[in-house]
């Protein structure tokens, strides 16, 4: 019998996961299959743009995983149950069930509420597809009028006000964060993004904590009211409720606890990737919820995966993280390089050599989503399958 191994979700960290794990493992032995709540690979990095009225290109998870031996199930967890190593999924024909050997978590996060009443109500946020087409739609209608207001004062909330300010220059748009805006960027590159609210006519409001949403304004905890035609929620991530509940050991905030190599430390036959994993880098500070995080936790999971399963050495991939790149609208930016610390240096790369970079990261993630068997020499696939063994070094 084949060895079952579960990816949950195809973000960043699982769908690149599940198609290294197929390249590297003898498919006679080992079956994948992901689970995934939409039929096309997410661009989180992108939901600012979509949301805004650019249409980023979709990418259909089943020809990402053509001729991989992947299996697709698109379908919404709905549960875990560690103990049986059970998966409880929702799907169009009603609730199902998917046993697994080996689960790799990475639901990744949604929008963080911190308890505050009316967001769910009355907010939209950019966390997933739907959610951002969600928002556009209600851009849409309001035809080039009224008041946006961004809740948030860190990459995402910063993403959101500039793009929305730059592609729709008809609604007002408005920044409320409850510390400073950007506070954690060297002089330079917040110098640099606040000049870039400045022109693109973003009104700042920092230090103003937002305690009720409602639907046609927002109320700080002093009492102060900002006019709102579309609230924009950006105020950070929160995991998802199922690890949690699950019978996996979380760490406060839900994220999944683990050892070096992304294993759970309560449940060996799970692991964690992407932000739904308690990751705590080199540095001896947990990583941040991030794309760039996802990318290091992944490939540190898939290779303990492999060593697990084929006796192989588990390699250590290094857990850093090296800076922040920020889009302020379609051709301008802020790169923001930080220490080992995870401090911000004094140098940074800004404008548009910034946004050029930017966009090589977003173009180049994109295209190995889409490419999942790059770099797979035929020959040395054939050589692997022949030897039972699995391939020893390809690029991901």
């Amino acid at each position: 019998m084949k060895h079952r191994i579960v990816v949950l979700g195809a973000g960043y960290a699982g769908a690149s996961a599940a198609g290294y794990l197929a390249r590297h493992l003898h498919p006679e032995d080992f079956e994948i299959t992901v689970v995934n709540a939409e039929a096309n690979f997410v661009e989180r990095m992108r939901m600012h743009q979509l949301a805004a009225g650019r249409e980023p290109n979709p990418l259909p998870l089943i020809d990402m995983f053509a001729g991989t031996g992947i299996t697709l199930r698109v379908a919404k967890v709905t549960s875990v149950a560690a103990a049986d190593r059970i998966v409880t999924v929702r799907t169009d024909n009603g609730p199902d069930r998917i046993a697994y050997d080996t689960l790799l978590y990475t639901l990744g996060s949604t929008v963080a509420d911190h308890g505050v009443p009316g967001v769910h109500e009355h907010a939209f946020h950019v966390t997933g597809r739907p959610d951002a087409e969600r928002l556009r739609r209600h851009l849409d209608e309001l035809d080039g009028t009224g008041e946006v207001v961004v809740v948030g004062g860190n990459l995402t909330a910063i993403e959101v006000a500039t793009e929305i300010a730059e592609v729709r220059p008809g609604p007002h748009v408005t920044l409320a964060t409850s510390g400073e805006v950007g506070g954690w960027l060297g002089a330079k590159a917040r110098k640099h993004m606040l000049r870039a609210f400045e022109r693109l006519g973003i009104d700042i409001h920092e230090n103003t904590t937002i305690g009720r949403v409602e639907e046609s304004k927002v109320i700080a905890s002093d009492g102060t009211e900002l006019r709102s035609d579309a609230t924009v929620w950006a105020a950070g991530f929160a995991v998802h409720p199922i690890a949690a509940a699950s019978g996996l050991q979380v760490e406060e905030d839900g994220r999944i606890t683990v050892n070096r190599t992304m294993r759970s430390i309560s449940h060996p036959d799970v692991y964690a990737a992407g932000d739904s994993v308690y990751a705590v880098g080199d540095n001896e500070r947990p990583l941040p919820m991030s794309c760039a995080s996802a990318g290091f936790t992944r490939m540190q999971a898939t290779a303990a995966i492999i060593g697990d399963l084929t006796g192989h050495e588990v390699s250590k991939t290094p857990l850093a993280y090296f800076g922040n790149c920020i889009s302020l609208g379609q051709k301008d930016a802020v790169f923001q390089v930080v220490d080992k610390e995870a401090t911000s240096k004094s140098w940074s790369l800004r404008g548009a050599p910034a946004s050029v970079f930017k966009s090589f990261v977003l173009n180049n993630v994109a295209w190995n989503m889409a490419h999942p068997t790059f770099g797979l020499p035929a020959r040395r696939r054939r050589k692997a399958a022949v030897e039972g063994r699995p391939i020893e070094t390809v690029s991901a």
